[in-house]
């Protein structure tokens, strides 16, 4: 089992910058591709950004490319996502998850065993 523990969100102005953290207890040596996710309510979730472990891949939704960066600490245990220039249509809970695979559908909430509690990001206008 892994337990995740993400953080970081907040309310902030259109432009402004957040980081959000992702740090994982328990079995971590069992994970092998942490992605993030975001959700609005009534929605589905929506997929933001993945990476390796090994930090020899990463994977950007087309919307982000060029505002988030997704990158993980020389610890074994946490990631990262920086989000750039929000804008409020950004606003939405952020979910990190791992699972225990090399994913080739990173897309996919169903690759992933282990997901966080979410942060909630919100932007003003």
């Amino acid at each position: 089992q892994v337990q995740l523990v993400d953080s970081g969100g907040g309310l902030v102005q259109a432009g402004g910058s957040l980081r959000l953290s992702c740090i994982a207890s328990g079995r971590t040596g069992d994970w092998y591709t942490m992605g993030w996710f975001r959700q609005a309510p009534g929605a589905e979730r929506e997929f933001v950004a993945a990476i390796t472990w090994s930090g020899g891949r990463t994977d950007y939704a087309d919307y982000v490319k060029g505002r988030f960066t997704i990158y993980k600490a020389s610890a074994v245990n946490t990631g990262y996502q920086t989000i750039n220039s929000l804008q409020p249509e950004d606003t939405d809970v952020y979910s990190c998850a791992v699972s225990p695979r090399y994913l080739t559908r990173v897309q996919r909430t169903g690759e992933y065993d282990w997901w966080g509690q979410g942060t909630q990001v919100t932007v003003s206008s």
